[in-house]
């Protein structure tokens, strides 16, 4: 969901509101597939363009095509991560403007993030609508791992060795 110019493969179904040749469908709110028929669905910076009422509706699609038991890796912009290192002194407050507002062209018109999360209150949305076994999970220990995605924001940007990881990377699994 939300794979933007990104191309996992064909093992991959690509569903993103942009307008690029290898995706499925651009539509992640009303999914053009069958009931449990998904294994994984994999979102990277993507929910939170959606109100926290909005989300809901878009939780509750995904929970309906992925089989029981089935994944749900979702990742964020880490809003407690972001506050320690700002709090902290460590970056100022425009190291975190794009990843706190998202402002991003879709079509003819540009988004922005709509709310932010924390490992608490997202924890609570998944389970709210149905995902139980919530964690984080480390994206080196992925299959898209090898895709640069916003799954692996650091600060400093890229510096993936000694950076700190401000992406909130989250799986769980339908009840």
């Amino acid at each position: 969901m939300g794979s933007g110019p990104r191309n996992f493969g064909p093992d991959w179904i690509h569903i993103d509101g942009g307008d690029y040749p290898h995706l499925h469908s651009t539509n992640i709110v009303k999914l053009p597939l069958e009931n449990e028929s998904v294994d994984l669905i994999y979102s990277s910076h993507v929910i939170e363009y959606f109100n926290r009422e909005e989300i809901n509706t878009v939780l509750r699609e995904w929970h309906r095509v992925l089989r029981p038991h089935a994944v749900l890796r979702v990742a964020v912009p880490d809003f407690e991560t972001m506050a320690k290192l700002y709090v902290g002194g460590k970056r100022s407050l425009d190291s975190f403007l794009g990843p706190i507002f998202g402002q991003m062209i879709m079509a003819n018109k540009t988004i922005y993030h709509r709310t932010v999360y924390d490992f608490v209150s997202l924890k609570s949305i998944l389970e709210k609508n149905g995902f139980e076994g919530v964690k984080r999970y480390n994206w080196r220990e992925t299959d898209h791992s090898y895709y640069d995605d916003h799954s692996q924001a650091y600060l400093p940007h890229m510096d993936k060795q000694n950076g700190t990881l401000i992406s909130l990377n989250m799986e769980c699994r339908k009840c």
